[in-house]
Order: structure tokens, then C-alpha cells, then sequence
């Protein structure tokens, strides 16, 4: 079961100013193969259906706890593409063609089926698929390509950060650079406890470090630190996330619970694409439902 929280997991900038272009090559790191919605499906997928969830508990609450945090990162990036998306058209009659600026968009979607929000897509509007979802049950095989899949991700986001310099993708990219690493070098860890095999060696891949990325640096500090996403389970995780983060050399810490988060973002009203599409009128009528429901009568 999941608790959710009204929070997103890092505060963003509200530049004023929009990147439809940006938001469309932000969306490869939301829907494409090595997106978050990929990360998120394929580790809650491997925690459903996990064999042996006692036996071999620390593996199981690994990849359970980094499941809940994957959660996140799906929102984070959609709501950077909302806001990397803001405003891109203007208020005005149906005549005057306010979404007129999407014709020239790399992905028209934005302003015709989303008003002008995240799509469930790569960043040339394919829609994501469960097909990118690996559950093969053997242990060894599936965080081999957990493992695998945060390493391309993470070579995406770099590509995409080198693509634009629009302050929301970059705060995006930047907090996520440093935890995505933070699940490379945990899912390297589980395969040396599962194998023998140092696959720390091979870090980081792309052999860059996140310090070259500016947005990135502030956020180092979280670099050696894995959640357990719950108030008592997943506890196991710290037979696995022990030692040394094999780049900083910073000791390795488990924290129970989650990160504090920041404010989640409240999306302006935008009539150009009639979302919500409820009037004043609408509002208080809807206002005077609710008291009655609530037992008020309302004035």
C-alpha cells in the first residue's frame, strides 16, 4: 500500500516564461524507455511479484522502498513539464487563435489533448509502454537490469539537461541526476551481496560526475542517503545500503521514513484551453452543494 502526501520532492522555480520545446524533450525522461514511468513500473511490478519476500527480505525491501520513491520522481518530472510548459499560449477569444503558438511546437499534444500539461509519452509523443516493464522473477537477472535501466536513464537526463538551459528542466534534472545515482550505486551493492561481483567498479556511467552539473551540486548531499518510505517496514534495506558511496567516499546512511518535500505546485486556470473549465458562476454553485453536504445552509 502507498500513503500519499500533498508535497513534490524538491521546491522548483517559477521562471515566467515557457520552453514548449524544453517541456517536449522532458518528457523522454517521463515516458520513454528509461523514463520515470519505466523505473516505477518495473520496480513496483518486481515488488508485487516478488518470491521469496522473507527469505530474502533485504532484497525485496530495496526494491519495495525504492519503488515509493520512483512515485515521485514521476510527479516531479511531469510537474516540471507543466511548468517548463507555462505559458505557452494566451487568454483571449476563440477567434483570435490563443493556441496559436502550439502549430509551431515540436509536440502539438501539449495544447490539443492536455492543455498544455504532461503527456504519458517519450519525447516524440509515443506513448509509454508496459512493455518496458522486466519482471523475470530471477533475482540476479532483474537487478542486473535495474541496474542497467538507471544507468541509461541517468545517461538521458544528462543529454536532455545539455539540451536546454530553462531553469525548471535543469532543478529537475539536477535533483534527479544525484538520486537516480544514489539507486545505481544501491542496485550495484545488491548485486555484489547477491554475487560476489563488484559492479561499484564500473561507476559512474556515463563516466562523468554529477558535480559537472550545476543544478546537481546542491543536491549532493543527498547522494549517500536511501529512504525506506515507510515508518517500520523495509527496515532491511541496511544489510544492503552499508559502507561507502563508492564516488564521494561519504558513509552510507539509511533514514526511516521519507524526505520532507516542498509544497506541491497549484496550476493556474487557463480559459484559452477551458481547464478547469468552471466558471465563477460554477464555483459557487458548487461552494453552496458543498455547505449543504457539510449540514450549512448556505446564505
Amino acid at each position: 500500500m502507498i500513503k500519499r502526501f500533498n508535497k513534490i520532492a524538491i521546491e522548483l522555480p517559477k521562471p515566467g516564461y515557457s520552453d514548449a520545446n524544453a517541456a517536449a524533450a522532458m518528457q523522454e525522461l517521463l515516458g520513454g524507455k528509461f523514463g520515470e514511468m519505466s523505473t516505477l513500473n518495473n520496480y513496483m511490478f518486481q515488488s508485487f511479484n516478488f518470491r521469496g519476500k522473507k527469505k530474502l527480505k533485504p532484497f525485496f525491501d530495496l526494491i519495495a522502498s525504492i519503488t515509493a520513491e520512483e512515485f515521485g520522481h514521476v510527479e516531479i518530472v511531469s510537474t516540471g513539464i507543466d511548468l517548463t510548459l507555462t505559458p505557452s499560449s494566451f487568454t483571449a477569444d476563440p477567434d483570435a487563435a490563443p493556441l496559436q503558438p502550439g502549430v509551431d511546437k515540436r509536440n502539438s499534444q501539449h495544447f490539443i489533448s492536455h492543455a498544455q500539461t504532461a503527456l504519458v509519452a517519450d519525447s516524440m509523443g509515443n506513448p509509454w509502454r508496459g512493455d518496458y516493464v522486466v519482471n523475470t522473477g530471477n533475482l540476479v537477472f532483474d537487478l542486473l537490469h535495474n541496474f542497467y535501466l538507471e544507468c541509461g536513464a541517468r545517461t538521458n537526463k544528462m543529454r536532455v539537461y545539455e539540451m536546454t538551459s530553462h531553469p525548471v528542466v535543469r532543478e529537475v534534472v539536477g535533483y534527479l541526476l544525484v538520486r537516480g545515482g544514489t539507486h545505481i550505486v544501491a542496485y550495484a551493492k545488491a548485486l555484489e551481496m547477491a554475487t560476489g561481483a563488484d559492479v561499484t567498479k564500473m561507476l559512474p556511467i556515463p563516466d562523468l560526475s554529477n558535480d559537472a552539473f550545476e543544478t546537481s551540486r546542491k543536491f549532493q548531499h543527498l547522494s549517500n542517503k536511501l529512504y525506506t518510505w515507510s515508518d517500520q517496514d523495509y527496515e532491511d534495506i541496511r544489510y544492503i545500503w552499508k559502507g561507502q558511496h563508492p564516488e564521494t567516499k561519504q558513509p552510507l546512511e539509511v533514514i526511516t521514513g521519507m524526505p520532507e518535500g516542498a509544497p506541491n505546485i497549484d496550476l493556474e486556470e487557463m480559459p484559452e484551453e477551458f481547464a478547469p473549465g468552471v466558471s465563477k458562476g460554477d464555483f459557487l454553485e458548487i461552494a453552496k452543494r458543498l455547505q449543504r453536504s457539510a449540514g450549512i445552509n448556505p446564505s
